[in-house]
């Protein structure tokens, strides 16, 4: 029997909408506030498990093609190589560089190498979490 879901497929496309544009908010707002990597992914965990719930996982599958081990591998990769970067300039590991620029669009903006340490960790958060649970439902 085919249920029919459509007030629940409606709200949870809103939602899940909110809680990822939140979850990017987080993610930027991290460096100097809290917040980054670590709490984006959650964020971004929760968004995803709410499809999941709302709707089956082949539909969920179909539109979010994301493999998630190759996921951990990339954030730590990079998370690792960001670290690696510093020692190339003769300093210790993880040191962090920044200055400002004038972007186009944004003015002036401060760019640090501490983003791309954070989108490593955020992509390891979200791929851990979610292969976990997927694995304790037995789906994975």
């Amino acid at each position: 029997m085919k249920r029919n879901n459509v007030m629940l497929h409606t709200i949870t496309k809103i939602v899940t909408f909110i809680i990822l544009a939140f979850s990017v908010y987080l993610f930027f707002a991290g460096h100097n506030n809290p917040g980054g990597g670590f709490i984006g992914g959650l964020m971004t965990v929760s968004a995803l498990l709410l499809m999941y719930v709302s709707f089956d996982r082949k539909t969920v599958d179909y539109i979010i093609r994301i493999n998630f081990p190759n996921l951990i591998a990339v954030g730590l990769l990079i998370s690792m190589g960001t670290g690696i970067v510093s020692m190339l300039f003769g300093d210790a590991y993880l040191t962090q560089y920044f200055d400002y620029f004038q972007l186009p669009i944004l003015g002036e903006t401060e760019l640090t190498t501490a983003l791309p340490f954070d989108l490593g960790i955020y992509m390891v958060v979200v791929g851990v979490a979610m292969l976990t649970i997927l694995t304790i439902r037995g789906d994975a």
